[in-house]
């Protein structure tokens, strides 16, 4: 192949890569902001020492709960239960949240609660 053939095959396929990585990078920078949960979020309870924030989709419910102040490690936990069925949780000690966790619940309501070290979420019931 010729030398300026050869130079402006290159010079294209770069500006394409270019323009790749440029139409990319603003989605892929967008989906990672959501947080661990898949869905969208349908709803926020913010208690004394953090929040749980719940997201909803393809017929599942999660739950995040995230602190305050994160970076101290600490008990948290997330309960999520769906009206007919056992409830689940995460819980440990954490630095920043506990969580994601989700339960199916096509067309049931959901019991949600969660806690940060001596603060918590009285359980909720959503969706109903």
């Amino acid at each position: 192949m010729p030398t300026g053939i050869r130079a402006t095959v290159l010079g294209c396929v770069t500006l394409t890569a270019a323009v790749l990585f440029a139409l990319a990078g603003p989605g892929v920078a967008q989906a990672a902001a959501v947080g661990p949960c898949h869905g969208h979020k349908i709803k926020t309870f913010r208690f004394s020492t953090g929040k749980v924030t719940v997201f909803k989709g393809s017929g599942f419910v999660c739950a995040v709960t995230y602190a305050e102040k994160p970076g101290r490690a600490r008990k948290m936990s997330v309960t999520l239960q769906a009206r007919g069925h056992r409830a689940v949780t995460n819980s440990g000690t954490f630095r920043e949240y506990a969580g994601p966790l989700s339960v199916r619940a096509a067309h049931r309501c959901v019991r949600v609660s969660g806690t940060v070290g001596g603060g918590s979420l009285k359980p909720r019931w959503i969706q109903c």
